[in-house]
């Protein structure tokens, strides 16, 4: 049970990072490596089998990269950013 609670806790961390980048594709790339990282080590442990270790890994790239693409990164002082025409934000000058 202590192995599971670390993993979770692995997990939690590694998906809060999940949104490391600043365009939205970067984003989606780094949560998609994260999610497969520790959904292959949660999949693994869990079953101690390749198999769910690959099926962990599988799931856990959908998940990250989804939670990476929809996730904005933290504003700091003022809005010198823009959305283009593609929905992805660029920077701007700022006023």
């Amino acid at each position: 049970m202590k192995k599971i609670g670390s993993l979770i806790a692995v997990s939690a961390i590694a998906l809060g990072l999940a949104a490391c980048g600043e365009t939205r594709n970067e984003r989606t790339l780094s949560g998609a490596l994260i999610g497969t990282g520790v959904g292959a080590a949660i999949g693994g442990a869990a079953t101690g089998k390749a198999s769910g270790a690959l099926i962990g890994g599988a799931l856990g790239a959908g998940t990250g990269a989804i939670i990476g693409s929809e996730s904005r990164p933290r504003r700091r002082g003022p809005r010198c950013y823009a959305e283009n025409r593609y929905g992805e934000e660029v920077r701007v000058p700022c006023d």
